[in-house]
């Protein structure tokens, strides 16, 4: 029996104790539902769980060239440390050494190494044993040299209770942990870097995001909403969809520069559209606001503003990016694929009736 698949592997979730069994089914049913559309489908196929391990049988023909489509898929489903095309074998040393040969005997290679690992240590062989007896056979076979250090091929095999796994390559998925296993938050959304990023990694952290986006159309051009919208969607491909909300702000805004000191006007804003994001909270049942602000970034970003604003809203404040300086951010959007259309020129709400001096150490007055 040589059994073709995909082997997932989990990080953080081993850790979860007696609540180990809900995330591994989160994570099952986030990974069906991504392979859900791609063809042919995989979201029907049922997920085996091995010891820390998540392994999804594949039909007998299905297509190689499919396999892109499911890396690609799996690349933005948080839970995953890594993923391997892997073999699942019979737990037999001899059926195993064939079982690998027949895999990589048509492969160009000069130096090779293994890498065993044993779930059962009850197995009477050792890691080691194992590799010993694998990488002599390899070597008798095709003449290719051992090497640990930097190999052409690397074979891992994962002795298990009643199989033993094998491949060639490990391909990292993003870590965390596996969507709407933390609750739901809602997340401001602008045209800018920081926002999404902001927004992916509370992803990361098991969040469901539903996205808020304060504009001031007409005064402000229509720019800033579509690109709202583009962010939207492919935040949307890392948690299995998103909703969007589209406020206007302008009227607001209009009334803060009528009637507030014009240093405050930044902080006024920032106030309001909070107090708009908790009323989002409120009919989707979210539990925490989510905001892109990085300590001392901007005026509106020194300690006393953040504590002013925070003020304005009874729900938490979540602020992933606050240690996070302007570059790591850039590189983190530039990984989730953002950054191209964050920095494409748009007319953000708050630039509208902005001071030349606002103010940096404000105090609310009880």
């Amino acid at each position: 029996m040589n059994t073709k698949g995909i082997l997932i592997h989990y990080g953080e979730l081993a850790l979860k104790g007696a609540n180990r069994s809900f995330f591994e089914k989160k994570l099952a049913e986030n990974i069906r539902h991504s392979l859900a559309d791609i063809t042919p489908p995989l979201g029907t196929r049922p997920l085996q769980r091995l010891y820390g391990r998540l392994f999804l049988k594949l039909p007998p023909d299905y297509p190689a060239d499919s396999l892109p489509q499911i890396t690609h898929r799996l690349k933005r489903v948080f839970g995953i440390a890594n993923f391997s095309a892997a073999h699942l074998a019979e737990r037999d040393l001899d059926t195993l050494k064939h079982a690998i040969w027949q895999e990589v005997k048509d492969e160009q290679f000069s130096t090779f190494r293994v890498r065993a690992s044993r779930a059962d240590k009850s197995f009477p062989l050792t890691s080691r044993d194992i590799e010993f007896r694998v990488g002599g056979f390899i070597k008798e076979q095709s003449g290719a040299q051992v090497n640990l250090e930097k190999a052409d091929l690397t074979c891992f095999i994962e002795l298990l209770s009643k199989n033993i796994l094998f491949y060639f390559e490990k391909i990292s998925g993003p870590g965390g942990l596996p969507t709407a296993t933390a609750g739901k938050v809602v997340t401001l959304l602008s045209g800018g870097i920081d926002s999404p990023v902001a927004a992916w990694r509370i992803m990361k952290r098991g969040a469901k995001c539903v996205f808020v986006h304060c504009h001031s159309y007409p005064q402000t051009d229509i720019a800033s909403q579509e690109k709202v919208k583009e962010l939207a969607q492919i935040l949307g491909q890392w948690q299995q969809g998103a909703k969007l909300y589209l406020v206007p702000l302008l009227e607001i805004q209009k009334e803060i520069v009528a009637k507030c000191p014009v240093k405050l006007r930044v902080l006024l804003y920032r106030r309001m559209m909070l107090r708009l994001a908790e009323r989002v909270a409120e009919k989707e049942r979210a539990k925490a606001l989510v905001t892109g602000e990085s300590l001392g970034q901007v005026a509106s970003q020194t300690l006393e503003n953040l504590a002013v604003t925070s003020t304005a809203t009874r729900l938490p404040i979540l602020r992933p990016l606050i240690g996070m300086d302007k570059q790591e951010i850039i590189e983190q959007a530039r990984k989730i694929g953002t950054y191209d259309i964050s920095i494409q020129p748009h007319q953000d709400c708050c630039s509208l009736f902005v001071p030349q001096h606002p103010e940096i150490k404000a105090r609310k007055k009880c």
